[in-house]
């Protein structure tokens, strides 16, 4: 039976050395030891590495397989939520910024623009083709401004889930060894620890901590609008976006050059500009009606600012809508008129001289006010053109400028003063085909002379009142005045508000944040014991009470001076228990801190007593 034993025992020992030898069956960084007949084996360990070697070829060929198009689209999605992306792309859309802030822009002073082209006539179409004159409706605009949103969707919306959790934690359970805190503080005080943890829990409760309790220990925390505040930022900056988006798609704005004297309504014909947000049509405009009455403008007279612009107001009249009652309005720089949720921004003046044009058949062809665009802001210097296609026998155009007040000098025209003190209008005479009949659209600002000649008359400036006479009998050109004109921005932006309501939550957020910290208390009480590791039971119980503290954040300071008046306020609440337990320790206690640890132990001791 021995035998049969020992060789049974021999037969099982072979075969747990035959399958060691096996990789595949003992794989792994832990080894086997198996003993047989009393004599021990040596421990088999799988080589991993051997078998990784043996089939890498396989391996590297199924993860490339495995890494297809969702494993890119998944990696292409981590960089764009990455919050190094969403840095990248708010310094590019700072940049792409630049221009709207530096070029003169179409949908808030069309007139600069034609500046702009009179003064860089090479520049200025290269810079049409990038959409420089409109930057913010530029479509490398809108995509760096859509990365820039999906980017901190994807960055945001996780973190403000994360937050929403971490405000509705329970502070944490009270760790073993507070003393190991960065401020600590200890002492022993009379009754038992349930008496002193229910006392410490009544007066944290008191100060608005947050409590959680457990056997022998108090747990306390506060300050979670530090975490509030960071949710209501992060919500607050997906509502401006928001907000932003919504005035893209359902705003929109326009510009109308309205003349002293003339009205019109906000319908899309009657704009000079229109730009629609994407999801708008013109039946979703506002039918209100403006009226220009008066025009008054005033400039510094005397001193180093002369002729610069002091104050601007336009009277205008308003109808919400047709037939309503009108009402009077004194429209203002940065004074906008709110008519039916659209405001009617003053952006802009100039001068429209008024011109009576008689043909060669003696027939009055043209009677009224044509206005000029500044050349320049100090002397408003403005040119224009005078178009009068129906004119017999040929079709005439004028070119020139507009001087508010003209003088001359060394032989060249210019206006000294923007005021109309002496005005005078210089013209070039233009017949022939003005092209307004060939179905290709035309400025009002711009004389097609392609297939015009020019007349034999010197430009010279005309007073009010004052005539040029056609050669040929062409007809007669009559200066009667001039009116003055405003440039008004018509915006719609359903965002607006939403906007303002989203930056005030962001501010607030901000504010909260960087204002409240988040700070953590910690009670233990256990019996105290003597030096030979009894209870102390004189006069009843003592109890080693400690407390620790912790913040997450606390870069202002504060929490120093916050602790050490929590731990005074503990040991003053507990001593009034039996006073031999607390003379027996004199209400010693020990602060621990990265600082000052002396200074905060006397004050902590201080109040104690």
């Amino acid at each position: 039976m021995t035998r049969d034993a020992a060789g049974h025992a021999s037969g099982i020992a072979a075969d747990q050395r035959a399958d060691a030898a096996d990789p595949a069956v003992l794989a792994g960084d832990e080894a086997a030891v198996l003993v047989a007949d009393g004599g021990e084996v040596a421990a088999v360990a799988g080589d991993e590495q051997a078998k990784l070697a043996a089939g890498d070829g396989a391996a590297a060929r199924q993860e490339r397989t495995r890494f297809g198009v969702f494993a890119w689209l998944r990696w292409g999605w981590r960089q764009l939520t990455s919050m190094r992306t969403a840095l990248v792309l708010l310094f590019l859309l700072a940049l792409a910024a630049i221009p709207g802030s530096v070029l003169p822009q179409e949908g808030i002073d069309p007139a600069a623009v034609q500046q702009y082209y009179a003064a860089h006539p090479a520049l200025a179409p290269f810079l049409a083709k990038l959409s420089a004159f409109n930057a913010f409706g530029a479509p490398w605009f809108a995509a760096i401004y859509l990365l820039l949103f999906t980017s901190l969707a994807g960055c945001v919306l996780p973190r403000t889930f994360r937050l929403a959790r971490s405000a509705r934690q329970p502070p944490p359970q009270a760790p073993r060894h507070l003393r190991r805190l960065p401020y600590s503080a200890s002492f022993t005080t009379a009754g038992n620890p349930d008496q002193a943890l229910e006392s410490t829990a009544a007066m944290l409760r008191r100060r608005r901590f947050r409590l959680r309790t457990g056997t022998g220990w108090v747990s306390a925390e506060k300050g979670y609008l530090h975490e509030v505040g960071n949710l209501l930022f992060h919500v607050a900056l997906l509502g401006l976006l928001g907000s932003v988006a919504l005035g893209g798609l359902f705003g929109y704005k326009g510009d109308r050059l309205l003349v002293a004297g003339q009205t019109f309504a906000n319908q899309v014909p009657t704009l000079d500009v229109f730009r629609p947000g994407r999801l708008v049509t013109a039946s979703d405009l506002q039918p209100f009606t403006v009226t220009l009455d008066h025009f008054y403008a005033d400039y510094v007279r005397s001193g180093p600012e002369r002729g610069q612009p002091a104050s601007f107001n336009a009277l205008v009249r308003y109808a919400a809508q047709p037939g309503a009652p009108e009402h009077s309005y004194d429209l203002q720089v940065n004074h906008p008129l709110n008519v039916d949720g659209v405001q009617v921004f003053l952006i802009g003046h100039g001068y429209a001289p008024i011109f009576r044009v008689t043909d060669g058949t003696g027939k009055v062809r043209f009677d009224g006010p044509v206005p000029f665009i500044p050349l320049e802001q100090s002397g408003l210097s403005s040119a224009g053109v005078i178009k009068v296609p129906d004119a017999q026998p040929q079709g005439l155009g004028f070119a020139g400028v507009f001087l508010p007040t003209a003088v001359d000098v060394d032989g060249r025209l210019t206006s000294a003063y923007p005021a109309a003190l002496l005005p005078r209008v210089s013209l070039v005479s233009y017949a022939g085909d003005l092209g307004m009949n060939n179905g290709i659209p035309q400025s009002v600002y711009t004389l097609d002379t392609s297939h015009m000649h020019r007349l034999a008359v010197r430009p010279f400036p005309l007073a009010q009142g004052q005539s040029i006479t056609l050669p040929h009998g062409l007809g007669k050109l009559t200066f009667v005045g001039y009116r003055q004109w405003a440039s008004l921005a018509i915006t719609y932006d359903p965002g607006q508000l939403p906007a303002l309501i989203s930056a005030l939550t962001a501010l607030a957020g901000l504010i909260l944040s960087f204002t409240v910290r988040r700070r953590r208390l910690f009670v233990r009480a256990a019996p105290a014991a003597d030096g030979a590791g009894g209870v102390v039971t004189a006069g009843g119980h003592a109890t080693v009470v400690t407390i620790g503290g912790l913040t997450r954040s606390d870069a202002a300071g504060g929490f120093e001076t916050e602790f050490v008046e929590l731990a005074g306020e503990i040991m003053q609440s507990l001593s009034g228990g039996d006073t031999a337990a607390s003379a027996t320790h004199d209400g010693n206690a020990q602060v621990d801190g990265a600082q000052a640890a002396d200074a905060k132990a006397g004050a902590v001791q201080a109040k104690g007593e």
